[in-house]
């Protein structure tokens, strides 16, 4: 309907499990070893064209996001995983089309008698 106020409510694409490896920690041995990390993300868009259009291009597409998403956690090497969750959230942001996005980034083993050390963050179009 023409002029109408667009509402609040989004709706949330779900990828879990992303298993990548990658170059993560402060000791030297973390330096040295590529390491598992396990990536989830909530990611908030709206997706009524694409439920309309079944048109990709209306839509994100989450295969190219995720591809993006391990080639960035391939190629960097930080110190804290506060630092690459951070910076795939970015990268999501980089989609016009996603509003918001929450970020889960694990280290299995990370911590002795611990499953995985984790964080998790969220950011949005108007977060700095």
């Amino acid at each position: 309907m023409p002029g109408a106020v667009r509402d609040s409510m989004t709706d949330v694409i779900d990828i879990r499990d992303l298993l990548v490896r990658t170059i993560i920690g402060i000791n030297h041995d973390e330096r040295r070893d590529r390491q598992d990390v396990l990536i989830n993300l909530s990611i908030h868009t709206d997706t009524r064209a694409a439920g309309i259009s079944d048109d990709l291009r209306d839509a994100v597409d989450y295969r190219a996001l995720t591809k993006r998403i391990i080639a960035l956690v391939e190629g960097s090497q930080f110190y804290l995983i506060e630092r690459l969750a951070a910076a795939i959230a970015s990268l999501c942001l980089e989609d016009h089309r996603i509003e918001r996005v929450k970020v889960t980034v694990e280290k299995p083993g990370a911590l002795r008698f611990t499953r995985s050390v984790g964080i998790t963050l969220e950011r949005g179009r108007g977060d700095a």
